[in-house]
């Protein structure tokens, strides 16, 4: 009898890619809304000054990923991840005694920030596009899945948490629970499987040396320096594409649970509608990922744009007409289009430019397109300061991913050519 195969050991990086982000993207995005006006009306701070945390936080991301980017390429992402959990957990941990806005933007929107960005998309990201080619989309998707669980689980456990024992004692508890989580997922994680004598998607080397292996190395030889990619229009048209999707998501993680309150709905089911749009986003993920590895990604991301702008109209207008079904049933196909953002985004970014430098090409990005989402919560948090709803900046966030369903839409899939050169 042949001996059993091992499991690859690219799926335990998909395990803690899951748990990771699960991690990063809930402390930063997810848990925010149950905080909003136990603190707002704690401190007498406005809606604005409150939300700007996370609009700088974004950009801080931006640029914390752009010197990592390529030292994941480099070292491999467990290093940065073992730094930044324990940067993250001190800095959620803090955020319980904050007394000041000065304090709780450089604790919420700068450290924790450092120490998400260590732990979370592009460190894992990147590691994955490495450690899978031809399932590539399958791998991100899996991993992403964990951004949506952290969608579903945290908005009511951190509400629950808030309104049992205070705002300050949740900060607390969560803090000391991403420590606990990350710590064993971040001891899993691998560079690259050539560093492993093993190869992409879990190849042997024969199938590596057959027709099998043609995609990966091609992959690997025909990737583009950061240089490179920026030399192409193709990078400036994803960064804006991508930029203008994302914005409504930012949005919308910060403010639904304000503008559910407003409109009259309690706290609980405010908090709620993030978990149900957060349940098919979950769902959907390994859905995503198999089309993206049968068909071409970029029109997927499309229709993933427009799903999400079409349906955040819907649910402005729900609401205004106080349609419940409507409003459950929009927040439900919002988690769909979501569902596809980060797989799509991660496939395309690597099926253009390749895999030898993704973490450096990636981190170039972020600035570009994190500029562009961190104005959208704070620009929805002034409009309300200003005219007492979000409607009309909720509307324009929903028209920003039309527009960038039309521009994926619209984009080639031809890998921009470049002059390959040879291995060493």
């Amino acid at each position: 009898m042949a001996d059993k195969q091992p499991v690859f050991y690219g799926y335990w990086i998909i395990a803690a890619a899951f748990v990771t982000q699960f991690v990063a993207v809930g402390l930063q995005n997810y848990i925010i809304g149950p905080f909003t006006i136990p603190m707002t009306e704690t401190f007498d701070w406005t809606r604005a000054e409150f939300t700007s945390a996370r609009s700088i936080g974004q950009m801080v991301a931006a640029f914390t990923g752009f010197f990592i980017g390529a030292g994941v390429d480099k070292y491999g992402g467990r290093p940065f991840i073992l730094f930044g959990l324990i940067v993250l957990s001190i800095a959620v941990y803090f955020l319980g005694s904050v007394q000041t806005l000065t304090q709780w933007v450089l604790i919420n929107g700068v450290i924790l920030t450092i120490g998400a960005a260590m732990i979370g998309n592009l460190v894992v990201n990147v590691t994955l596009g490495k450690w899978f080619v031809e399932r590539r989309g399958r791998a991100v998707a899996l991993a992403a899945m964990g951004i949506s669980l952290s969608g579903v689980l945290l908005p009511p456990l951190t509400t629950w948490l808030v309104d049992m024992f205070g705002w300050r004692q949740a900060w607390h508890v969560l803090g000391i629970g991403a420590a606990v989580l990350t710590l064993p997922a971040a001891l899993v994680i691998r560079r690259s499987p050539e560093d492993y004598a093993m190869n992409p998607d879990g190849h042997t080397a024969d199938e590596m040396a057959s027709e099998m292996g043609d995609k990966a190395r091609l992959d690997f030889a025909s990737s583009m320096t950061r240089r490179q990619a920026m030399r192409t229009g193709r990078f400036y048209a994803l960064v804006v594409a991508f930029g203008l999707f994302q914005i409504s998501i930012t949005v919308m993680l910060l403010q639904t649970v304000p503008f559910m309150t407003d409109a009259g709905y309690s706290r609980i089911v405010a908090a709620s509608m993030i978990s149900l749009s957060s349940i098919p986003s979950f769902i959907s993920k390994p859905f995503w990922g198999l089309f993206i590895d049968r068909y071409s990604a970029r029109p997927l991301a499309a229709i993933g744009a427009g799903i999400t702008g079409f349906s955040l109209i819907i649910i402005v207008l729900a609401v205004q007409a106080q349609n419940d079904f409507l409003v459950y049933a929009a927040f439900l196909i919002m988690g769909v289009g979501w569902g596809g953002l980060i797989p799509l985004q991660e496939v395309i970014w690597a099926t253009f430019f390749g895999r030898r430098y993704l973490g450096a090409v990636r981190a170039t990005a972020m600035p570009f397109t994190f500029a562009m989402t961190a104005l959208g919560p704070v620009m929805a948090a002034a409009y309300y300061d200003r005219f007492g709803n979000y409607d009309n900046a909720f509307l324009l966030m929903a028209f920003c991913n039309l527009g960038a369903a039309v521009m994926l839409m619209l984009m080639s899939d031809q890998r921009p050519v470049i002059r390959v050169k040879p291995l060493p």
